[in-house]
């Protein structure tokens, strides 16, 4: 399918206010100085969309921020690096989602997070059509969208699959209760992108082989599992790639999934085996491990290119 958009990006926008290194909170009303500190569009919505949008691709956010200062960053970087932002709903009387992180120096990152007005998002039916109106449609958040969790998501991504876009999707973290909203949507997820901590988590079971089988079953066409320093697996039916890390210096790794979701995706778009798939979300997420926040690190499709060429040469 061909639609006017390469990726309709639909879930959960976040604004993270990261600083680091964080070695503790001062007690009191005392100060501690650390180096920097950064505002970064992120969730596993915000976050990715930005990713494609540096690595080329036309994309549309689907989203929902408040009526803040918050939400007037998010807007403005978004349109900034050329996002289209016309879905992305702007609520009266709610906070934009948002969360501080404190990055301590060997790259844990304790976060405080604010659910505001993700989880009074939806698509309406008069949406939908524009919605689906692209190659990729990918939903990121579920577990932290309270209106689209469950039956809504379902059917966004059946309609999706029906109106032939190829479905991504992944989520922030998982609970005890995620488990829930996740099962129904198995069936109409194309290429499933969580971290295997995620995943058995909602599976219950341990190993990765275990949890390939587990989504396979369920209806999943192509597990995408990160691991971490153990890098990626990608598992189509009975076939494996095995995806290495890269030797790099970790500062931050907060949006290095969403990072890896944008770069498979943007590697599906040209057609790339799932290897190179597998190898261009991995240059996204060292990218922007090298840096503070979800978008550190990566300016361009050439740039990224050429990082992962040098560094699969190293």
């Amino acid at each position: 399918m061909s639609g006017r958009f390469d990726v309709s990006v639909v879930g959960l926008y976040i604004l993270d206010i990261l600083g680091r290194p964080v070695e503790s909170i001062p007690e009191g009303g005392n100060v501690e100085f650390i180096d920097e500190i950064r505002l970064t569009v992120a969730g596993t919505a915000g976050g990715t969309v930005v990713d494609l949008a540096k690595l080329g691709l036309n994309c549309q956010a689907v989203g929902a921020v408040g009526d803040d200062e918050k939400a007037d960053f998010v807007m403005s970087h978004m349109a900034r690096a050329g996002i289209d932002c016309r879905l992305m709903q702007q609520l009266e009387g709610v906070e934009t989602s948002a969360t501080i992180l404190n990055v301590r120096a060997n790259g844990e990152r304790p976060a405080l997070h604010c659910r505001g007005a993700s989880d009074h998002f939806d698509v309406s039916p008069d949406q939908l059509s524009e919605v689906l109106n692209c190659r990729f449609l990918h939903l990121g958040g579920t577990g932290l969208l309270a209106k689209m969790d469950g039956e809504p998501s379902r059917r966004l991504l059946q309609a999706a699959q029906k109106a032939g876009c190829v479905t991504t999707w992944d989520l922030v973290g998982a609970g005890p209760d995620t488990w829930q909203f996740v099962e129904p949507l198995l069936p109409h997820i194309d290429y499933f992108i969580p971290s295997i901590e995620e995943a058995e988590i909602l599976s219950g079971v341990s190993g990765v082989e275990e949890n390939i089988a587990f989504f396979q079953s369920r209806g999943v066409k192509c597990c995408v599992l990160t691991m971490g320093g153990d890098g990626s697996m990608i598992a189509l039916g009975n076939d494996r790639v095995h995806v290495p890390v890269y030797d790099i210096d970790v500062i931050d790794t907060t949006g290095c999934g969403d990072a890896y979701t944008a770069g498979f995706i943007a590697g599906l778009a040209d057609d790339r085996s799932l290897l190179e798939c597998g190898h261009l979300g991995t240059a996204a997420a060292s990218l922007v491990a090298s840096g503070l926040g979800s978008d550190a690190g990566i300016i361009d499709r050439a740039q990224t290119e050429a990082a992962m060429a040098a560094w699969r040469a190293a």
